[in-house]
């Protein structure tokens, strides 16, 4: 069972995790107790479990920990070591968990931050790091805004309560670094370059995030001229990672072109 810790009794938790998911997360907290102890102040779903748009085969489970302390470095290795997809088997494309020092995760702000950022699984380039020098802080920004929004806690309080908003300033700059950064498409699959803008967009919008697919259909639906590439890239996503469609980049790089656009002009209006 998913433990809610000092929330008490059982929420609508498995409502919200896709129940493929659900013995593989039950045993990442049981493991990230043991090794934090008490220590340990929430574990959060974030990403596409948040946001209500996982799909399996295709999507990343992304957790956020957040620990009191920071803990000693050989707790933070013991943990990576703990959760490799060696060790525990990711039934996702792979697993992307960040821990925070509860000090820091608890202000808002623009920097990675993070004491411990792993990357493991069948379909992921994995990545065991302890220090932020060099890292770009864009994603990890854009992750504790949608924690904060929309994050699940798995363990611990709710996770508006122990993640902090970033401040507009921060996340406009955050959002605009990841435009570009799929722009460049160094490493993305065409698709979600499409619906990452397609998202970046919506938020641009409204204020909130939504899912992928979400976003595409409002932006499909209020901007004919890209339809048809939004809506091969959502036909694209539907299907596993190996499977991908094949994207005319020309069009990519245009619709992104624009996307960033529509960023720099909210960036602007706050400041960023």
């Amino acid at each position: 069972m998913l433990h809610t810790g000092r929330m008490g009794a059982k929420t609508g938790l498995f409502r919200a995790v896709p129940a493929e998911v659900r013995p593989y997360l039950t045993e990442l907290v049981r493991r990230t107790r043991a090794v934090c102890g008490p220590g340990l102040t929430g574990v959060v779903a974030v990403g596409s479990l948040a946001l209500g748009d996982y799909r399996h085969g295709r999507s990343d489970i992304d957790v956020t920990v957040v620990v009191e302390g920071p803990p000693p470095a050989a707790a933070l290795r013991e943990l990576a070591d703990a959760l490799d997809h060696r060790r525990l088997p990711c039934p996702a494309a792979g697993l992307e968990l960040v821990v925070y020092a509860a000090a820091f995760a608890r202000v808002p702000s623009g920097e990675a931050g993070y004491l411990l950022d792993l990357n493991t699984g069948a379909q992921l380039p994995g990545r065991v790091a302890f220090d932020t020098a060099g890292a770009p802080s864009f994603w990890y920004v854009i992750d504790r805004s949608v924690a904060h929004q929309d994050g699940i806690a798995l363990y611990g309080p709710p996770a508006s309560e122990v993640i902090a908003a970033p401040r507009p300033t921060d996340l406009y700059t955050a959002i605009r670094a990841s435009v570009r950064e799929h722009g460049d498409g160094e490493g993305h699959l065409a698709d979600n370059r499409v619906l990452n803008g397609c998202r970046s967009v919506v938020y641009c919008r409204s204020g909130r995030w939504v899912a992928k697919r979400d976003a595409a259909g409002q932006v499909a639906a209020a901007e004919e001229d890209f339809r048809p590439l939004i809506e091969a890239a959502v036909r694209s996503f539907e299907r596993p990672r190996a499977a991908a469609l094949s994207l005319p980049d020309p069009q990519v790089r245009a619709f992104l072109a624009w996307v960033r656009a529509r960023v720099d002009e909210n960036a602007a209006a706050v400041g960023a």
